[in-house]
């Protein structure tokens, strides 16, 4: 790698060729301020606030797509520059909604910090004529507002080049420039998996998840209500970051603590459905693959994945499991067998879900989702809602006691908590694939060949005499490229894991931000670490499942499971 000598603000830096000015910077520890752009998306300069003065141009240079040259001289901090940057700022704020103290992303706002941090007091420009269109709360999951949009493109980038959906671009000119979906339709009607993405990038308010924090909090305030809530696995190491503690840091025994502290009458682990859902799936790709049934076989415990396939590939529906996700199963055995087990009437159970997932939101509404008689799940809340509402208590969260999950349903093993990385449901599946093929207790449970962060990887697994091909997929345009694969017939594997967005839910779009892939290898370290540390690691030995199955279940892939457990999807048109 050829190496280039520069200088910025005085300090000697060796960066690699090919670098941009803001790069070189970063790995210097020189901070420059920026908007449009992101570390995980494609540079365009577009809002001109990183702007620097670089010996050899007559005027101020982006930063962020500027090239680096030998002998480069560059100034961050001149009052030329300062000036430039504040500029920018106020122009955007000129033409931006002043309801800063009410707006969800209050504290979070990268426009709102960079114009506190350039010393921004006042506004010299009047803005143009302000975005007229209404704002889009037409779907269950996300929430867009015209009036907040800085244009910084960072939607249409990570919907157009991670997920390779193109939901969004530009349109118009001038003050009319909008943001916009094809027609300008509501998310609702456009081919919007509601992954959340978009509202993981955008660096206002622009978009966002839709807030049900309201609902859960009338739902606890209502005495005739019992309110349930299930927390998925990769909240109990990414909710910490959002009330101050360090990235990675695993807060389960804190998190149980303060729903209690809310008010929930009942405090449950999704990797309890985590490891039901491998009980069903396993069993049904041991169906397929003895049965000559469809393969192969591809999980569907991602909303998002799932949305797409029905919007874009609704001829390979059958290659799609039918088992619900851990929380739809969760939904339904609470509003049955834990009513059934409690005495308590299912019409009075209010199942609450903390999900990592914006598209989870949509997943809980679906037609389908009320087997048990009664919506499996009531509402959902991602991770950044529930830190809202910790917040909103008061609760001192770092010093909260460490508290364990109730029963029945509050027992996860390492398998149910590894379903929140990439691999991870692949890796569980496995688990228990291989001992009910061999018909032993199996010694070796960690699949080495499926974890990492590569957006596709695959393996040839030996079970017994028996060799299986697999495919972890993680984000949708990996996704698409192998659907494509499948139709063409090259894709030779009999299982195939694929998660919506970057690394898995851990990258979910209802996480806490910033996010890149630092702290997503952090977070997915700590999964890792909670179930090298667990006492049980297969989902066939959790003593849970194993009493659900023996006194009401019966068996996996039976009639009960069946009607409970599993579902079915279907070609969907916007």
């Amino acid at each position: 790698m050829t190496m280039i000598n520069i200088t910025i603000d005085g300090k000697k830096i060796h960066a690699p060729q090919g670098s941009s000015i803001l790069e070189a910077a970063q790995s210097a520890d020189v901070h420059i301020p920026t908007l449009c752009y992101h570390p995980e998306l494609r540079a365009e300069g577009a809002c001109r606030l990183c702007m620097v003065e670089a010996s050899g141009s007559r005027s101020l240079v982006a930063s962020c797509v500027y090239p680096i040259s030998e002998g480069m001289t560059v100034r961050t901090n001149t009052s030329k520059v300062r000036e430039a940057r504040k500029t920018v700022v106020e122009l955007l704020l000129a033409n931006h909604p002043k309801d800063c103290l009410c707006c969800q992303k209050n504290g979070d706002c990268e426009l709102q910090k960079i114009a506190a941090d350039l010393g921004v007091r006042k506004i010299r420009f009047e803005g143009g004529e302000q975005k007229a269109h209404t704002i889009d709360n037409s779907n269950p999951s996300l929430v867009r507002d015209q009036e907040k949009c800085i244009l910084c493109g960072r939607c249409i980038r990570v919907c157009r080049d991670v997920q390779g959906m193109n939901v969004y671009s530009f349109a118009g000119r001038g003050f009319g420039a909008i943001v916009s979906t094809a027609f300008e339709q509501d998310l609702k009607d456009s081919v919007c998996t509601y992954c959340g993405q978009c509202s993981s990038v955008c660096p206002t308010g622009a978009i966002v998840e839709k807030d049900d924090t309201e609902k859960v909090w009338e739902a606890i305030n209502n005495p005739e209500k019992i309110v349930i809530v299930q927390t998925a696995p990769s909240v109990r190491v990414a909710l910490g970051e959002e009330l101050g503690i360090p990235v990675g840091s695993v807060v389960t025994g804190k998190m149980v603590a303060a729903l209690r502290q809310l008010g929930f009458d009942k405090v449950f682990d999704t990797n309890f459905s985590a490891d039901l859902t491998i009980m069903e799936e396993g069993h049904e790709f041991i169906h397929r693959l003895q049965n000559g049934g469809v393969l192969p076989m591809i999980t569907s415990c991602s909303p998002g994945w799932v949305n797409m396939m029905e919007l874009k590939y609704p001829e390979l529906l059958p290659h799609l499991s039918t088992a619900k996700s851990p929380q739809q199963m969760f939904g339904a055995v609470a509003k049955t067998y834990f009513a059934e087990k409690s005495g308590i009437d299912p019409a009075k159970i209010v199942s609450v879900s903390v999900m990592p997932c914006t598209a989870k939101k949509a997943e809980a509404i679906r037609e389908e989702m009320c087997d048990s008689g009664y919506r499996d799940v009531d509402i959902v809340i991602t991770t950044r809602e529930l830190g809202r509402m910790i917040r909103e208590a008061g609760l001192d969260f770092a010093n909260l006691p460490e508290e364990n999950y109730d029963s029945p349903l509050g027992t996860g093993t390492g398998a149910g908590v590894i379903f929140g990385t990439t691999g991870g449901v692949m890796e569980a599946a496995l688990r228990t694939v291989a001992d009910v093929l061999t018909g032993q207790d199996l010694p070796n449970v960690d699949y080495n060949e499926v974890r990492g962060m590569a957006e596709t990887r695959e393996a040839t697994i030996k079970i017994g005499d028996m060799e299986v091909k697999i495919a972890v997929v993680n984000t949708l345009s990996s996704a698409q490229k192998m659907l494509e694969r499948i139709k063409a017939g090259t894709a030779d594997y009999q299982f195939i894991e694929v998660m919506a967005c970057p690394g898995g839910c851990i990258g979910g779009g209802g996480q806490p931000v910033p996010v890149n892939r630092q702290i997503r290898e952090a977070r997915r370290a700590a999964l890792l670490d909670c179930d090298r540390h667990s006492e049980l690691r297969k989902s066939h030995q959790n003593p849970e499942i194993k009493t659900l199955y023996a006194t009401w279940m019966g068996k996996p892939l039976g009639e009960k499971a069946h009607n409970l457990l599993h579902t079915h999807y279907s070609a969907k048109k916007r």
